[in-house]
């Protein structure tokens, strides 16, 4: 009943359109599709060209390989089932490592917000430790806290926590004042600002930032299986790397 209703709303919507808002809402579907059809084009072509490269020998396919050569393989390890595993064993540390991310980088982000003083003392250091190749960090995180899952999900966290701070508090730092003075005029002390304001106003940024940290945090989870990690995606291209498989 609800999907019939809510059917029935935009079916009456549609008919109360005007011919210009008709015609905009048919522009915007037809552009999407258009860049839909582009974006298949397109790697359908990048994927030709490297096929025929590797099949003319322009390029070595030992060292280059080819997609046909890379979907037999993956094919292979699907029919054996071996794929499955180091599939979920990245996706699992890469969720883990996500949800650490977004809840350090957005309580890091609200407590410096809150305080001044605090944020311009730790700013230089966060601006330095986002700054560090974090791949060289790995092999001291497998000293530290030696070749476990959690030196692999603490390598991808430090990938993207310290963007992800300065990104939040950039933001929350230039919310509108406006805004805030009118919380303050109503009596609304800094927690009001907080739930009332800064949060709700800051959801498509903290959707951005999500979107951004979700690829770092695949991106750390790899580097981590590269040096810690006996499963995984990660091992995999060490492990073909090596043997050239």
């Amino acid at each position: 009943m609800a999907v019939a209703g809510q059917q029935a709303d935009v079916g009456a919507l549609r008919q109360a359109e005007s011919p210009a808002q008709r015609e905009y809402r048919q522009q915007e579907q037809l552009h999407r599709r258009n860049v839909r059809i582009c974006r298949g084009m397109l790697l359908v072509l990048l994927l030709a060209v490297w096929e025929l490269c590797a099949r003319l020998g322009m390029i070595d396919d030992f060292i280059f390989s080819s997609p046909s050569r890379v979907f037999f393989c993956f094919w292979g390890m699907v029919r054996d089932g071996s794929i499955f595993g180091h599939i979920g064993i990245t996706l699992f540390e890469t969720l883990i490592s996500f949800g650490l991310v977004v809840a350090l980088g957005l309580l890091t982000a609200v407590a410096l917000w809150s305080s001044r003083s605090v944020s311009e003392v730790l700013e230089p250091y966060l601006v330095m430790l986002n700054s560090l190749p974090k791949s060289a960090l790995a092999p001291m995180l497998i000293v530290w806290l030696g070749n476990h899952v959690h030196t692999i999900v603490a390598a991808a966290v430090s990938v993207a926590v310290f963007g992800s701070v300065l990104t939040l508090h950039n933001g929350f730092t230039s919310m509108d004042e406006d805004k805030i003075k009118l919380i303050r005029s109503l009596g609304g002390n800094r927690m009001d600002v907080l739930v009332k304001v800064l949060l709700p106003g800051s959801v498509p940024l903290i959707i951005s930032n999500m979107k951004v940290n979700i690829g770092l945090c695949l991106v750390g989870v790899i580097i981590g299986e590269f040096l810690a990690a006996q499963r995984g995606l990660g091992y995999l291209i060490i492990y073909g790397s090596q043997v050239f498989s």
